[in-house]
């Protein structure tokens, strides 16, 4: 048994020298060592032979099944990084070559031109605030001096979801909820996001478009604060050399209210097409806020004072970026939009 069992060891380690990859290992492996291979054979057979002999052959044959196992695995480290090498050798790639191009977007328009303002007024020590899309008619109405049946109302196409619920046709409403949670506190926020309202999709409107507006209230404040907050607006977004126009207007929600131009950036002042041969753009509505805001926010309009301003995001885009037609902001359109290109931030 014993020259059974060296035999069947130089038989083994033979074939595994022979091996040329991991199969061929593999079945080295179950031809000796497996379950009903001759190895395994010899030690069921253990139990045929002399009690005294038992010991001896056992240890044996322990011996030669750990010799045959070492080897195999050493014999199957060896392929395995001769495989590796191998296929290293086939697909090796040249370091020198250029690299395949990534293809970077960058930020919309409209991200752009919201958080270069947002930047701005930070810079001054505003605070962003933001508040619900789908909204009280109450907050986006009647806190902001809207009553019902009011005929400003209609200047305001409006979704209504129910007769007090409505998706807000202005960011105003985070004014009026940060005015009564504030409980008379001062107050000094830009409030950039989302407003819904029913007009007609043109190259100047759209359903869905973004504000920005502003609110700035304490002691003293006076219309030459906000003139000079707009002034400096103005200069930072499209030139130090762009002068202001205040132009006496009508909100509910302000008194006195203003429209502001701004010098046009295309002609200097001269008259062009864009500025419709005027030297001025129309940009933005402000204006004092009215007392009665004030008073229904539980602010007393003999202490305190305040200033708001509007715009929108779209239009000003439009204007620093010579774009016209509101629409190529929606659409999508990846030519429109590579324009924009990262550099630019």
């Amino acid at each position: 048994m014993e020259e059974q069992l060296n035999q069947l060891k130089e038989e083994a380690l033979a074939k595994i020298a022979a091996a040329s990859n991991s199969k061929e290992l593999n079945d080295v492996r179950v031809a000796y060592l497996g379950k009903k291979g001759p190895i395994t054979d010899l030690l069921k057979g253990m139990g045929k032979l002399p009690a005294e002999e038992r010991p001896k052959m056992g240890a044996l044959v322990n011996v030669v099944r750990q010799e045959v196992t070492e080897v195999l695995e050493a014999r199957a480290q060896l392929l395995e990084e001769k495989a590796v090498q191998e296929q290293l050798e086939k697909e090796s790639i040249d370091v020198t070559l250029p690299g395949r191009p990534i293809k970077v977007g960058s930020k919309h328009p409209l991200t752009k031109v919201v958080e270069e303002i947002e930047d701005l007024f930070i810079s001054m020590g505003y605070e962003i605030a933001e508040g619900p899309e789908v909204e009280k008619d109450y907050y986006n109405f009647e806190a902001l001096n809207l009553p019902k049946g009011h005929p400003a109302r209609d200047m305001q196409d409006t979704f209504y979801i129910s007769e007090e619920i409505l998706l807000r046709t202005q960011t105003s409403p985070v004014q009026a909820r940060t005015m009564e949670e504030k409980q008379g506190a001062s107050v000094k926020i830009i409030c950039p996001g989302k407003v819904f309202r029913r007009d007609n999709d043109d190259a100047t409107h759209s359903h869905q478009f973004n504000q920005i507006e502003g609110l700035v209230i304490s002691e003293n404040i006076t219309m030459s604060d906000l003139k000079g907050t707009l002034d400096l607006f103005a200069k930072k977004m499209f030139g130090q050399e762009r002068e202001i126009r205040l132009r006496p207007s009508f909100f509910p929600f302000t008194e006195p209210s203003v429209e502001m131009d701004i010098s046009c950036f295309k002609c200097g002042g001269s008259g062009c097409s864009l500025c419709k041969q005027t030297g001025w753009i129309e940009i933005l509505g402000a204006g004092m806020v009215h007392p009665n805001v004030l008073e229904m926010a539980g602010y007393d309009p003999k202490k305190v004072s305040g200033f708001a301003f509007g715009m929108g995001q779209e239009r000003i885009a439009m204007l620093k970026y010579g774009v016209d037609d509101i629409r190529h902001f929606y659409t999508n359109d990846i030519r429109f939009l590579s324009q924009f290109h990262r550099t630019e931030e």
